[in-house]
Order: C-alpha cells, then sequence, then structure tokens
C-alpha cells in the first residue's frame, strides 16, 4: 500500500476529510515549467481529445510511423496514476487564512515546492500555493531595498488570492487515482501546469501530486522492459524537439528583479545565465527564489544574477547540458539519472542552443505518437 505522513498547517486545527486508513502517496519532486499559479487554469480542466479530434503530428513524422513507435503511449494508457504514487512520503497542506510568510517559510522547512490550499469554510481544497505566488507577490510588491514588503509580512494566503485572482476563480486541475498516466502527461502540459493533484474521487482528499519528473521517472525505470522505438537513437538536432528560438535568458550582470520581470513576463521555469559573449554560465531557476524567504533577503532584489548563483547555500540542479548531436536516448537518460528537470542545448563553446525540458519529452514519447500537440495546443 501507498503510505506516509501528512503535515497540516494553519491557524487552527483543520477539519479535513481525511481518515485514519487513508493511503497517502506524496513525492514533491522539483518542476520543470511554470507551476500555474495556485493551481488554477483559464478555463475548465482539458481532457484529452478523442481520436477524431487529434492534431496534426509533429514534424518526425518518418519516426511516428514506424512499428513500436507508441510503445510509450499504450504504456502511459494502461496504467493508473495509482501506479506511479509513491509509497513513502509527506504531504503539506496548508489553511488559506494563514499568513503568507509563514507558509513559504514553511515550504522551505518542509523541503516541498507547493502545498494544496484548504478552504476551512468551503471545506475543499481550492488551490495550490506554489513557489510562483511567491515570485508573484515579490513583483507586484517590491519598490526599493529601502522598503519593507509588508504584504509578505502581513497577508493571509486568502488575501492574497483575493487580490490576484480578483474574484475570478477557477476549478482545481485535478485528477483521480484510476485515471490514466497518458491523461495525466497530457492533463500537466496542456494546462501549463506542473503540479496535479490526485484526489480521492469519494472523500475528495488529496493522494498524491503528480509532477512531469515523477512520471518520466516511472516510464524511464519501466521503460526498460519495453520495446526501444528507433527514434531514442535519432539526434535532438533531427528530431528537433525542445525550444529553440525566442529563448528567455538574463545576463549575470542583471539584477535579480530582472529575473523575477523575466519569469512572471515569459512564463518560464528557468533563464540559463550568460556572459557578454553570450556562453552559459548558470542556470537561476524559480526554485532558487524561494531561498530569499529562506535567508529572508527578499528585500535585496537589487544584487545581481551572478551574485545570487554564487550566495546558493544548498546544491541545486545548476547547469546540466547537452549537444544537438547527442540522441534523444542519451539526453532522456541523463535527465533521469541527474533528477533534473531540463538540460540546455549548447555547442562546443558553450554558446546557448535552446533548452530541452520534461515538458519536451514526455510531449514526444507520449502525446506525439497520438498524434496529440499539447505543446502547441
Amino acid at each position: 500500500g501507498k503510505r506516509g505522513c501528512l503535515l497540516l498547517i494553519g491557524p487552527a486545527p483543520l477539519p479535513l476529510p481525511f481518515t485514519d486508513d487513508l493511503d497517502l502517496g506524496i513525492e514533491f519532486s522539483a518542476t520543470a515549467g511554470w507551476g500555474c499559479e495556485l493551481g488554477l487554469v483559464e478555463e475548465t480542466p482539458a481532457r484529452y481529445p478523442s481520436p477524431r479530434a487529434l492534431l496534426p503530428r509533429l514534424g518526425w513524422d518518418d519516426e511516428l510511423q514506424k512499428p513500436g513507435a507508441q510503445v510509450y503511449m499504450h504504456f502511459m494508457q494502461e496504467h493508473t496514476c495509482y501506479d506511479a504514487m509513491a509509497t513513502s512520503s509527506k504531504l503539506v497542506i496548508f489553511d488559506t487564512t494563514l499568513e503568507i510568510k509563514k507558509a513559504f517559510f514553511a515550504l522551505v522547512a518542509n523541503g516541498v515546492r507547493a502545498a494544496p490550499l484548504w478552504d476551512s469554510k468551503k471545506q475543499s481544497f481550492v488551490g495550490m500555493l506554489t513557489i510562483t505566488d511567491f515570485i508573484l507577490v515579490l513583483h507586484r510588491y517590491y519598490r526599493s531595498p529601502l522598503v519593507q514588503i509588508y504584504e509578505i509580512e502581513e497577508h493571509k494566503i486568502e488575501t492574497w488570492r483575493e487580490i490576484y485572482l480578483q474574484g475570478c476563480f477557477k476549478p482545481l486541475v485535478s485528477i483521480s487515482p484510476s485515471d490514466s498516466l497518458f491523461e495525466a502527461v497530457y492533463t500537466l502540459i496542456k494546462n501549463r501546469i506542473h503540479r496535479l493533484p490526485v484526489l480521492d474521487p469519494v472523500s475528495g482528499a488529496v493522494l498524491h501530486i503528480l509532477t512531469h519528473k515523477r512520471l518520466l521517472k516511472f516510464l524511464h525505470i519501466f521503460g526498460t522492459l519495453l520495446p526501444r522505438p528507433s527514434f531514442l537513437s535519432r539526434t535532438i538536432q533531427d528530431l528537433g524537439i525542445g525550444t529553440f528560438r525566442d529563448l528567455a535568458v538574463v545576463l549575470e550582470t542583471a539584477p535579480l528583479l530582472t529575473a523575477l520581470d523575466i519569469f512572471v513576463d515569459r512564463r518560464v521555469s528557468a533563464l540559463p545565465v550568460v556572459n557578454e559573449e553570450g556562453q552559459v554560465v548558470g542556470l537561476y531557476s524559480r526554485f532558487d527564489v524561494i531561498h530569499l524567504a529562506a535567508q529572508q533577503t527578499y528585500n535585496h532584489l537589487d544584487v545581481s544574477v551572478g551574485e545570487a548563483l554564487r550566495q546558493r547555500t544548498v546544491c541545486l540542479e545548476g547547469v546540466l547540458s547537452c549537444q544537438p548531436h547527442e540522441s534523444l536516448g542519451e539526453v532522456i537518460d541523463r535527465i533521469a539519472r541527474e533528477q533534473v528537470h531540463r538540460l540546455v542545448l549548447v555547442d562546443e563553446t558553450q554558446h546557448l542552443l535552446g533548452v530541452v525540458s520534461l515538458s519536451d519529452i514526455l510531449q514526444a514519447l507520449v502525446l506525439s505518437p497520438a498524434g496529440i500537440d499539447a505543446l502547441g495546443a
């Protein structure tokens, strides 16, 4: 069975619909892209389309037409979200009446990157609090190094939600433990979210949080038992998997506030840090920003990105790269082995060519063989 521990954080005991014999399976893994703030989307949650509504195939049609190209697609269709749940882990839940500063500190203290939000008045889960919210708070209220961000000190989570959402509350995107992993991949990518709560259909309790990283890890482990599709031997350059144009980057001499501006404006999850010659010298991710809360230095956004990287007190994923001549199989193995969320594509002189993310890979392995382009939809 799936076992785990539950940590409820709020100003008072929370009357949650959890039972003593409820199995939990949570692994809060790092994720690649923009974790949709508060777990909300513009419209109702997207479901994968029927075969009649399939989108045109991507550029590597020749590979997708070969025998065995759909092996990962079928595997994910045949396995459920319950199959990918961790056997033992920790779940952190925040009451919406908790002060937002305490919530961000609690994320750091518990080593998690997001937490479901419980509304005691509605007696239901209403969203997710993520690092994205911390970035949005800083971006909205930061004025200068000399002005205290009182909104961080005083606001409750529910206050921030009311200010940011301005009454436009949307349904929480979630999935059932009996739904397929194929549907989980589609839901994550289509809705541009990076944490997908698995909810008990009867009690409404959060059983697990699925991420791109968790899904690729599951596929990578069991993929060794499956026939190897030929496209894994093709190069990244041949297949065109990744983002190669209009890349979001930041100079190492730029202030942190510039990085926050880019995170908000471009809705990206990590920024290659380049020097004046355009060479990649680092990677600044959304997760790096939460350590401003840990160190209580969120008023020091005038420091350079390069200096912020040098001051990191914990070992984060750093910069792992790949080159155009490497095969898709090599890239997947490296991402899975190093447990990172993206590889920076560089040439022999370390100049930036592109970024290959977990979303790109899951799209290619699972959705493209079905004729679905959730990234471009």
